[in-house]
């Protein structure tokens, strides 16, 4: 399978391990780029765009748990996964609390790690999708989150203006930009996208 998507981004300061890791993901078929500081990666990888990021915890100036709570901070969707060979066990339950999706001490298995490696791709694009589906609620005026929890409800139109005591047009107007803001066709795919949201 082509992992080609989404791709892994390595952050280690050792350029050794970079070259390794990229060259054995590379041949699973995963997209790779590698950085050899936090400050790099932060700087220059697609942080609001679904990935993986594979994180040393030992670097010097700026440590992968200072990466990864940047990543908290910015709300990035990337899955971050631990890759160190300074790793302890409450280590790996803080990393793990903050969101980490797995923890590994180096040297890895492979096997374990691909496997990893697929489930946080997965979840990172899950992630995205999330992000993005409530940054479209955000946009919504205060009107019209009020016309989509009733619409959710799954009131008509009528009861909705009388519910909100404006006129019909009114609430067809505000139900159209909702649908239009949220990128929907119908009431069935707009409580898929954000029913679990509101």
């Amino acid at each position: 399978m082509s992992n080609d998507m989404n791709p892994i981004y390595i952050v280690d300061d050792e350029v050794e391990v970079l070259e390794s890791m990229s060259f054995l993901l590379e041949s699973y078929g995963y997209e790779v780029k590698t950085y050899l500081s936090g400050q790099e990666f932060l700087s220059n990888a697609r942080i609001q765009k679904p990935g993986c990021v594979l994180l040393d915890s030992r670097m010097p100036e700026m440590r992968g748990q200072e990466v990864h709570q940047a990543l908290n901070e910015q709300h990035s969707p990337l899955t971050v996964i631990y890759l160190t060979g300074h790793g302890d066990i409450p280590m790996a339950v803080d990393a793990l609390k903050d969101g980490a999706q797995d923890f590994f001490q180096k040297p890895v298995d492979v096997e374990k790690l691909v496997v990893a490696i697929d489930t946080a791709l997965t979840s990172s694009e899950k992630r995205f999708h999330t992000l993005q589906d409530e940054m479209a609620l955000n946009a919504l005026t205060k009107r019209e989150k009020e016309v989509l929890d009733l619409v959710i409800k799954g009131m008509k139109n009528q009861q909705m203006a009388d519910e909100l005591c404006v006129s019909l047009r009114t609430i067809e107007v505000h139900r159209s930009n909702v649908m239009k803001k949220l990128e929907v066709k119908n009431v069935a795919a707009l409580i898929q996208k954000v029913g679990h949201l509101v």
